[in-house]
């Protein structure tokens, strides 16, 4: 798959560069991709969520009143859980939502993804930035011309770049991320993948990841 190399201003730099077909060309495997994103959402959440037990809530832990001989149902302490301020049963309790996923499963829900992107022409090659200080309006141009009516974007770089990150980091639209980082929920989740030159260079440097 070969992809012009466009400038700042959308127009073809005359330059291209060649993406692999072992990674772009390859099966999309949908499942990956919900196992994937569904894993990244999971690991994202807190879960803090915490009820009282009986054992935990303030109140007497004295009888209410003898177990026999008052005509009424027997009772415990006012911490049960059928009165209005007693103990919660079987309430949540702390815990982690992550859970493992394969490497191998990853990586294929990357590639996948990755290769959605490519069918729908949704991914850019722009040329290096080599911005001297940091400037968010014209950073902001750049995006609103290379993305054309899309809305959501991921700016690809091949490493930390201060200026550009400082330039980027008030746009909302727009998402920062160097390649290495790249995953399958950012991938899935924006709307244009934007690659600097090297970024999209060193995807033929990197081994190929088998495919099943």
């Amino acid at each position: 798959m070969i992809v012009d190399v466009l400038n700042s201003k959308g127009e073809k730099t005359g330059r291209s560069v060649e993406l692999p077909d072992e990674i772009f060309g390859a099966q999309p495997n949908d499942h990956c991709i919900y196992l994937a994103v569904k894993q990244y959402l999971a690991a994202k959440r807190q879960g803090t969520h915490k009820t009282k037990t009986r054992a935990e809530v303030h109140g007497s832990s004295k009888k209410l009143h003898k177990q026999k001989g008052t005509g009424g149902s027997r009772k415990g302490n006012i911490r049960n859980p059928l009165y209005k301020g007693g103990g919660t049963i079987n309430g949540p309790l702390p815990h982690g939502y992550n859970f493992k996923l394969n490497r191998k499963v990853k990586d294929l829900a990357k590639i996948s993804a990755l290769v959605y992107k490519a069918r729908e022409n949704k991914i850019v090659i722009v040329e290096d930035q080599n911005i001297a200080a940091p400037k968010t309006k014209d950073f902001a141009a750049m995006l609103e011309t290379l993305r054309g009516e899309n809305r959501k974007t991921m700016f690809v770089l091949p490493e930390y770049d201060t200026n550009v990150y400082l330039s980027a980091r008030n746009l909302s639209s727009n998402k920062t991320v160097v390649l290495s980082d790249l995953n399958t929920y950012d991938i899935t989740n924006a709307s244009v993948l934007i690659f600097t030159e090297s970024a999209a260079k060193m995807f033929n440097e990197e081994p190929a990841t088998e495919v099943a």
